[in-house]
């Protein structure tokens, strides 16, 4: 590099913390040839005060100083915010002080003399310096930007999921309204199971935007807030169960939590409805467990049982919901004949693509 003119807007502010003026003098002709404009605190004290009024591209340091040592102030130094890059300096071969100063944050390490090989690599040490301070900062920028883009994104995005949630809800309170003008039982009943599905797409919509998580939901909050909004719908005088949740903590791709709560509300939904005899409570189990890069879930209940075989009660849709999900999260789905009541089944790998 050459700037011979001495420009002071071109040239590199250098500070020099050396108590040998000497030194110093020499060090200010040789670099500023080499495009450096070199300012001189002779104590760490007054390096230190002049660091801290700005405009100082690159530090060099050197060890020995008047009732103290470099390693001494360069740990102040480096604790400076956006602190510049320090060149550390010693007419010692001592490589432990060599060790010292790079583990105290020095960028570099120099060898002290007067020829002009020594300022040729001292000028060359600052310009790497200076080029790795430069990369620092704009990868800290760059990922700042990411940050803020990031931030964002999750923002726009838990807005859409809160949207979603309330225009499913919208949706779900429609269909209540429309469940009550009618006195037709078999309608009741079919619009009361589409509000439930409803209700289980919206709380995945609800969770997504509570908790800001992006693409993924923690199965057992999200099916511990589910079934209690079913236990809630769908208890009565005539129907007194309770479920009981039994979950390990497991995080899912948001499109595989939509079709594992609509799997469990349908096998839920059935197991109030045709488990056990009217008036008489019972208790349906919901087990949640991971193993072997898979999810298992359990719906299980100890009343009437149920024969898969055996014409569809109602109008059939639940099972062929069943069906679909099932295939859809490629799973192994099954009922346990051997279970005292119903027992289903499902087994789902947790990894993309299988």
């Amino acid at each position: 590099m050459s700037n011979s003119s001495g420009d002071a807007d071109a040239l590199i502010h250098i500070l020099y913390i050396d108590d040998d003026e000497g030194l110093v003098l020499l060090m200010q002709k040789n670099l500023l040839r080499r495009g450096f404009s070199v300012e001189w605190a002779e104590s760490g004290a007054a390096g230190l005060a002049r660091l801290g009024e700005g405009g100082i591209d690159a530090v060099v340091l050197d060890h020995v100083l008047a009732g103290e040592t470099g390693l001494d102030i360069l740990p102040c130094i480096t604790a400076m915010t956006d602190h510049p890059p320090v060149i550390y300096a010693t007419g010692s071969d001592d490589t432990s002080i060599a060790v010292a100063a790079l583990k105290a944050g020095a960028d570099d390490y120099m060898l002290k003399g007067i020829s002009a090989d020594y300022f040729d690599l001292l000028a060359a040490a600052l310009e790497q310096a200076l080029e790795r301070a430069r990369f620092r900062r704009e990868t800290a920028q760059a990922q700042e930007v990411i940050r803020q883009q990031r931030d964002l994104a999750e923002m726009l995005l838990a807005e859409v999921n809160h949207r979603i949630a309330n225009s499913l809800g919208l949706v779900g309170a429609l269909i209540r309204m429309q469940s009550s003008m009618t006195t037709d039982q078999v309608a009741i009943d079919a619009l009361h199971e589409t509000q439930m599905r409803i209700n289980a797409i919206a709380s995945v919509h609800r969770r997504l935007y509570t908790n800001r998580q992006v693409g993924s939901v923690q199965v057992d909050e999200y099916l511990n807030s589910l079934l209690t909004e079913l236990e809630t719908s769908m208890r009565d005088d005539k129907r007194p169960h309770r479920i009981v949740l039994t979950a390990q903590p497991v995080n899912l791709a948001t499109d595989k939590v939509i079709t594992l709560g609509l799997i469990v509300s349908e096998l839920v939904t059935n197991a109030f409805k045709y488990a056990y005899p009217d008036n008489v409570p019972g208790e349906i189990r919901v087990i949640v467990d991971q193993t072997d890069g898979a999810l298992r879930v359990i719906v299980e209940d100890d009343g009437a049982g149920f024969d898969p075989s055996s014409p569809a009660r109602g109008t059939g849709l639940g099972t062929r919901i069943l069906t679909a999900m099932a295939a859809s999260l490629k799973s192994d789905f099954a009922y346990d004949p051997g279970h005292d009541g119903t027992k289903a089944t499902l087994v789902f790998s947790l990894h993309e693509g299988k």
